[in-house]
C-alpha cells in the first residue's frame, strides 16, 4: 500500500546542507527521516514537500518540563525569505532532474508518477513571508510547481498570526487575517492554490472558512481533544474542515501526539490511534490523512523514519481499520481533496 504524505522538511535539511548541490544526497541517504531509499523501503509514493524559512537561532525545546509557553520568533524580512524559498523551489526541481522525483501540478501528474514508480511531489510553502503585498511572488512560485501554501508557520507575519508552541493551549491566541491574509486567500481560490491551515491560530481558521471556496485543508496537525496544545485542532475547527469535506493529516510529532505535551518519542500505539480515532469520528472515513511532518519533527521511535510507515499501517490493522479505511487515510483522500480544489 502506497502512502501520500502531507508535509516533510526534506527541502529545508538539504537548503542547509549546501542547496542544489547537495540535492543528489537524497538519492545517495540522508541522516534524517525522508530520502529515496528510506521512500523506496516504506511505500512513500508522494507528498508535500514544504518550503521553509527557519529563523534565526533555535527554539529551546530541551527546557520543556510540564506546561510551557516557548517565545515565538519575530517574522523574516521579504526579501530574506525569497531569497530561501527561491533556493528551496530549485532543490525540488534539482531532484527532478536527477531522477528522484516528478514535481507533480496536476491529478494527471500524481497519475503519471504513480505508474512510473516515482516518488509524487507537490511544491508547497509553509509560511507566506516570501511574497510581497504584490502577490507577484506567488504568481513566481506558481510558474515552478506551488501548488499548495500554507498562510503562517507559527510566527506572525504580515498575512495572519501563526499559533505558539504552547502547551495547554487552544489555538484561540490573537486576530484573524490581515487585509493581505484576505487578498492571499482569493487569489488563491482564484489560481486553484490549495490553502493549508496548519499552524494559524482559530480566528484565522475562521476567517479562511469564510472567505475560501475550496475544500479547508489542514496538512500536519492533531486533534486538540486528545493532546490540548496550541497547535492541534478544536472539534469547533474539526467541524469548519468536514462542514467544506476537507481533510487533515496526522502529525508524527511527538508534542502535539502525547496526552502530556512532552517532546519525549516513548510513545505507544495507542496514542497515534487515539488521534486517528478522534479525527475519524470527526471528519468521517473520508476527512483524515497523513501529514508526518518528516525532517521537522521529532516522532515516535517506532516512526521514525519513511521505512517504517509500514509499521503504522500495521497498527492500523491492529485496530481493527478495514483496508479500505486504511486505503483512504493513506492515499485516496488526499487524491480526493486535491481532485477537489485543483480540479480535473
Amino acid at each position: 500500500m502506497l502512502i501520500f504524505d502531507g508535509h516533510n522538511d526534506v527541502l529545508t535539511d538539504l537548503f542547509d546542507a549546501g542547496g542544489v548541490t547537495a540535492a543528489a544526497t537524497f538519492l545517495s541517504g540522508m541522516s534524517g527521516h525522508l530520502d529515496a531509499a528510506r521512500a523506496a523501503a516504506g511505500g512513500f509514493g508522494g507528498g508535500f514537500f514544504a518550503i521553509w524559512v527557519a529563523s534565526p537561532g533555535a527554539m529551546d525545546f530541551a527546557s520543556i518540563d510540564g506546561a510551557y509557553d516557548l517565545p515565538l520568533p519575530v517574522e523574516i524580512a521579504q526579501g530574506d525569505a525569497w531569497r530561501v524559498a527561491r533556493t528551496q523551489a530549485d532543490i525540488l526541481l534539482e531532484l527532478q532532474r536527477l531522477g528522484a522525483l516528478n514535481v507533480c501540478c496536476s491529478m494527471a501528474d500524481i497519475e503519471a508518477a504513480r505508474r512510473q514508480g516515482k516518488i509524487a511531489a507537490i511544491l508547497h510553502l509553509e509560511g507566506a513571508e516570501p511574497i510581497s503585498d504584490s502577490l507577484q511572488e506567488l504568481d513566481m512560485l506558481y510558474d515552478l510547481g506551488l501548488r499548495s501554501l500554507g498562510l503562517v508557520w507559527s510566527r506572525p507575519n504580515r498575512f495572519g498570526y501563526g499559533v505558539p508552541f504552547r502547551y495547554p493551549s487552544d489555538g484561540d491566541t490573537g486576530p484573524g487575517l490581515t487585509a493581505a491574509g484576505h487578498a492571499l486567500v482569493e487569489k488563491c481560490n482564484e489560481m486553484r492554490v490549495m490553502i493549508d491551515l496548519s499552524h494559524l491560530n482559530m480566528a484565522g481558521v475562521r476567517d479562511v472558512a469564510a472567505i475560501s471556496n475550496a475544500p479547508l485543508v489542514a496538512t500536519h496537525s492533531n486533534a486538540h481533544a486528545v493532546c490540548p496544545h496550541a497547535r492541534n485542532l478544536t472539534d469547533a475547527q474539526l467541524a469548519l474542515i468536514a462542514q467544506s469535506g476537507g481533510v487533515a493529516g496526522l502529525n508524527f510529532e511527538s508534542t502535539f501526539l502525547r496526552p502530556d505535551g512532552q517532546p519525549k518519542p516513548d510513545i505507544p500505539e495507542a496514542a497515534v490511534m487515539a488521534h486517528l480515532d478522534h479525527l475519524l469520528g470527526a471528519l468521517g472515513e473520508e476527512g483524515v490523512a497523513l501529514g508526518s511532518d518528516f525532517d521537522g519533527c521529532t516522532p515516535p521511535l517506532w516512526l521514525s523514519g519513511a521505512e517504517n510507515l509500514p509499521t503504522l499501517i500495521a497498527a492500523m490493522e491492529r485496530h481493527g481499520y478495514t483496508a479500505e479505511r486504511i486505503e483512504r487515510i493513506c492515499w485516496s483522500n488526499w487524491m480526493r481533496v486535491l481532485r477537489d480544489t485543483w480540479g480535473g
